[in-house]
């Protein structure tokens, strides 16, 4: 990978740096003379060799407090624990994403992509110097215990969260199968911190699900984009339309708590339901990084109308595939603001054990929206909420099939098992459920408008 050469090369060169001005063996003066001697002409730097020339007196400071820290500190520190340390605060401090990967962290990360790994089942970040959830997991602990987006972890088995990098926490969270773990958490709307107590266990991420809602209207769930995604989301689609006599009406496509993952992938399914045009681009500072994303020609669903629906917890590449498809107005977005999480991050090896996760790029929608600390605004907005039957009087309307000697209809029976069925389904999920009348809107409407 090219992208290599640059951190090496800068790594060596710091390295070197701190060699040149290291306290004692008249390295001070060394490092004073070469920059003050009156016989050694000035060359003019050129625009970017000033902007590339390392930082001389900074990096003289960062000597000086490596030495007082090897010196003056209380216990003695290894070289390599100091130095990674200052490694890990230069990307800490550059944005919430970025971060030094070492051997188990970069084995780590390479697994989540593939989709197995252990610990709770929930996406995190850093704010503020607590742990943020993005989004918990379908089917895993995080999700059972109702762990929501935007709850915020102070305290892990009682030790407080502030203070601890994102990898410290991590590290915490995660354990062996079946080991329990207690998390305090605050939540926007109650008074207190609660207490969470979860049970550890192997996650095993299927990122794709479906089901038919109803005849001819079709439902996938994508809760990560991992590196398989578009096959199984290509394959759902064939599944669905295989149940619904070779076609669908209308498709719900559920991004909700999918806080993102592999952008090839976001950008295949986007792919699958757009006939051309633009799906996202990226714009860095390295030509590298400046990149397009095209559609191709098909459309998997033929046309038919689509919802998305997003929540707070729908970050990175589930934003891209909303945005794209709201852009070519393809489908309708509903739910609730998206997370907002516009930055593309690259990982770049440094060896065969540890790499870089660098924030190379920020990418933006077909029309040039920026996503970052943005998000998507749905066109329609909708609430999350619960469904609960008002409370009758006991008395239920009279109806036709209520009087004696009533002429009975064939279909009497089947209509009654489809409204019990449509109940059910607006008492499991409100916003599915809406979604679902949008299509049947579009589709009835696509229906009128045909002579």
């Amino acid at each position: 990978m090219h992208a290599m050469t640059r951190p090496l090369s800068f790594a060596s060169t710091l390295i070197l740096g701190i060699c040149l001005v290291w306290p004692g063996a008249g390295g001070d003066r060394a490092f004073a003379e070469t920059v003050e001697n009156p016989d050694i002409p000035e060359a003019e730097p050129t625009p970017a060799a000033a902007e590339n020339a390392l930082p001389l007196r900074d990096l003289r400071t960062f000597a000086e407090v490596f030495g007082r820290i090897k010196e003056e500190y209380v216990e003695g520190v290894e070289d390599k624990s100091l130095l990674e340390g200052a490694i890990r605060g230069m990307l800490a401090g550059l944005d919430p994403h970025s971060a030094y990967l070492d051997n188990d962290e970069f084995q780590e990360l390479q697994v989540g992509t593939r989709g197995e790994f252990g610990g709770l089942g929930i996406e995190v970040g850093m704010e503020d110097g607590f742990v943020k959830v993005i989004a918990p997991i379908d089917d895993t602990p995080a999700q059972r215990a109702g762990l929501q987006s935007g709850d915020t972890i102070v305290r892990i088995d009682q030790k407080p969260v502030k203070g601890m990098s994102l990898n410290d926490a991590v590290t915490l969270m995660r354990g062996e199968p079946g080991t329990s773990i207690e998390l305090t958490i605050v939540r926007s709307g109650d008074e207190r911190p609660f207490d969470v107590t979860l049970e550890r266990a192997i996650i095993q991420v299927a990122s794709v699900r479906s089901r038919t809602l109803e005849p001819g209207f079709g439902y996938i769930r994508v809760s990560h984009f991992q590196s398989r995604t578009t096959e199984d989301v290509l394959a759902a689609v064939e599944t669905l339309k295989a149940a619904n006599d070779g076609t669908l009406q209308g498709l719900v496509l559920d991004l909700r708590n999918n806080p993102g993952g592999v952008l090839n992938s976001a950008v295949g399914v986007s792919d699958a339901f757009l006939t051309g045009g633009l799906i996202v681009y990226t714009k860095g500072r390295q030509d590298d990084s400046k990149l397009q994303f095209q559609a191709g020609p098909d459309d998997v669903l033929s046309g038919a109308p689509i919802v998305v629906l997003v929540n707070g917890g729908s970050a990175s590449a589930s934003e891209i595939v909303a945005g794209a498809l709201q852009d070519h107005k393809r489908a309708i977005v509903m739910g609730n603001q998206t997370f907002g999480k516009g930055s593309v991050q690259t990982i770049v090896p440094i060896d065969d054990t540890t790499a870089l996760k660098l924030t190379t790029a920020r990418y933006f929608t077909p029309s040039g929206r920026s996503i970052q600390a943005q998000g998507i605004t749905p066109d329609i907005e909708l609430e999350r909420g619960e469904f609960k039957p008002l409370a009758g009087n006991g008395v239920e309307d009279l109806k036709e099939s209520d009087l004696i000697r009533h002429l009975e209809d064939e279909a009497e029976e089947s209509a009654s098992e489809d409204d019990a069925e449509k109940a059910s389904l607006v008492a499991e999920d409100f916003q599915l459920a809406e979604a679902l009348n949008v299509l049947k809107a579009l589709n009835i409407f696509g229906r009128l408008g045909t002579p």
